[in-house]
């Protein structure tokens, strides 16, 4: 059983889902979780798939600690996706995700377009894997540009990795791009089944001293009730400009909110701050959403 009721089924880019809630990748630790609430996880899961941290080829640490600020509307995170490696993931914790009673999307970013598409390749043979969400936040190193922020640069990433990859993907959009529309659109006519956004946005924060950054990574993603217009005129204009699904995220903490963003042109949403303040915040708004908006539970295009 999947999040909310009643259950209403949508599809996202050809996956049967039994609602439009999924979890921002990074926000929600489906392994911890289970451990620590057993599977009852598995008989009230919060999401109608479940997104993956973001894995990359090589192990990780992640950024040097503190590394969350709460704001007054939201939360800086400086994590710096620590992760197991493509191996280290392969072999542990997708075994564990495959016993998630939803369709498994894999987060995956490399740091040029071969290392991505090397990436993409190796966890869409595994049959556990529904979807693949290409995150394009990072620079590449082969250029310096970010690769998601600068649409040649997406289009090149995804003409790598699309022929050596069947399974569906989703390009996560940063929102710090100057014009997420036409990256959107580039990622679209080089063979995207999906967007996603928005991504946090670049913030930083001061320690007691009032004059040296608190995070350990220096600056971070500001997240929350903070960027929920900025998601939501993003997710407008992003739809207006493709065909394929958007994943709408940014702030989302009722099922109000996800109305907006399906409102807005979204096919999907995804909650993801949320989840730090209450775990079971995907089932809420999905239950919310269902009440309040029964007819765009299941809007959105396929």
């Amino acid at each position: 059983m999947s999040a909310g009721a009643p259950s209403r089924t949508t599809t996202l880019c050809g996956v049967t889902l039994d609602g439009p809630v999924l979890n921002g990748s990074g926000t929600f630790d489906a392994i911890a979780a289970r451990r620590a609430f057993g599977d009852v996880l598995l008989e009230r899961f919060p999401f109608h798939a479940f997104v993956s941290k973001t894995i990359t080829a090589e192990p990780r640490q992640g950024n040097p600690p503190p590394r969350l600020w709460e704001t007054a509307a939201g939360l800086i995170n400086s994590i710096g996706l620590p992760n197991k490696g493509l191996e280290g993931f392969l072999a542990s914790d997708l075994p564990e995700l495959a016993e998630l009673p939803v369709p498994l999307v894999i987060s995956v970013m490399g740091f040029s377009r071969d290392e991505l598409a090397r990436l993409a390749a190796a966890v869409g043979e595994r049959e556990e894997v529904a979807m693949i969400e290409l995150n394009v936040s990072c620079p590449n190193v082969e250029t310096g540009l970010v690769m998601g922020a600068d649409p040649a640069e997406t289009a090149r990433a995804l003409e790598r990795v699309r022929p050596l990859c069947e399974r569906p993907l989703i390009v996560k959009l940063t929102p710090n791009a100057s014009d997420p529309p036409a990256v959107a659109r580039a990622a679209e006519e080089a063979g995207a089944d999906a967007v996603s956004l928005v991504n946090t946005l670049k913030g930083m924060a001061l320690g007691p001293d009032g004059r040296t950054p608190w995070l350990g990574g220096g600056t971070g993603g500001l997240s929350g009730p903070a960027i929920r217009a900025i998601a939501l005129q993003q997710v407008q204009s992003v739809a207006q400009a493709v065909g394929i699904p958007v994943i709408g995220m940014g702030g989302i903490a009722t099922g109000r909110h996800a109305a907006e963003l399906l409102a807005a042109g979204a096919s999907a949403i995804a909650v993801g701050t949320e989840s730090f303040r209450d775990p079971g915040a995907g089932r809420r708004v999905a239950a919310e959403l269902a009440a309040a908006a029964p007819e765009r539970a299941v809007a959105g295009r396929p």
